[in-house]
């Protein structure tokens, strides 16, 4: 069975009072990983997942959070993530 993997890179701009509070909302997402932040509020953050829903979710929790002016998809990749079986293993 193949599954796919996500991975989707955002710049993030929000108000620069809001800084704090939105890093933490932020790394509570699961998936997604906050790689630099400005004082003046911007924020580089990656969100990986397995279906293309569960990024847009977090990218629609985003720019919901209180605080944040936009975000901008900077890069998206899918790549296919094969299951491990079983019966490729002989004893």
């Amino acid at each position: 069975m193949r599954q796919e993997f996500h991975i989707t890179s955002l710049v993030v701009h929000a108000a620069a009072k809001s800084v704090a509070d939105i890093k933490q909302s932020l790394s509570a997402l699961e998936g997604t990983e906050i790689h630099a932040v400005t004082d003046e509020g911007k924020f580089v953050v990656t969100i990986e997942g397995e279906t293309q829903g569960a990024i847009l979710d977090n990218v629609e929790a985003i720019n919901a959070l209180e605080g944040v002016i936009n975000s901008s998809l900077i890069y998206h990749q899918v790549d296919p993530a094969e299951q491990k079986s079983e019966e490729h293993h002989e004893h």
